[in-house]
């Protein structure tokens, strides 16, 4: 196996520990988490520091594994494979958490998973007719916004949740308009080809 392989592997089993800190009920087997009041009223679990310090950790080895792989030319099908899963995993997976807790709508979430969907099928159609589906700058810069904004969102928007900046809100809404036109791209681009017989 290779290391950029390697490397995505290790994203998603940062993936699972991101996701099992936020989800598993520390509370009901006795174990608690230091809570620091900042800014009177401003409540910060020191779970989801931890949780966003992984993600972060995560996010980066999202852009050095597809670095590695592209300047050493050992780029793979797996590999592809495998940095599909562990970005929905990752991304997908904590939206998910932070919907079901209030930190953002609902709506972000559905809206990512669908248009995911909807963009994987249109590179299954298209790969199963022997055509390239080009990578889309738009994806890169929603990827970017969104990993930004999740950190963010996990760090409880600080510092700017000082300066009553809700930098984090904003990142995640950009990125999920951002999502939207690049899955219309993706659609756009490859239409001709997955309106073939």
């Amino acid at each position: 196996m290779n290391l950029p392989n390697k490397i995505t592997i290790s994203r998603i089993i940062l993936s699972v520990i991101v996701l099992i800190l936020l989800l598993f009920p520390f509370n009901e087997f006795g174990i608690t988490f230091p809570i620091i009041v900042v800014k009177d009223a401003l409540l910060v679990d020191i779970k989801y520091v931890v949780a966003g310090t992984l993600f972060l950790i995560a996010s980066v080895t999202d852009f050095l594994d597809g670095y590695i792989a592209r300047k050493n030319n050992i780029v793979t099908d797996f590999g592809k494979m495998l940095d599909a899963i562990a970005d929905k995993m990752l991304v997908n997976g904590v939206l998910i958490v932070l919907a079901c807790n209030g930190f953002i709508s609902v709506i972000i979430p559905v809206v990512i998973v669908i248009r995911d969907i909807a963009v994987d099928t249109i590179k299954m159609v298209v790969g199963n007719k022997k055509a390239a589906v080009a990578a889309s700058p738009l994806g890169k810069i929603k990827t970017i916004l969104m990993m930004c904004g999740v950190t963010l969102m996990l760090y409880y928007n600080l510092p700017f949740e000082l300066m009553n900046f809700r930098l984090a809100d904003i990142l995640i809404i950009l990125a999920t308009i951002m999502s939207v036109i690049s899955g219309v791209e993706y659609y756009i681009k490859n239409k001709n080809i997955i309106m073939e017989n």
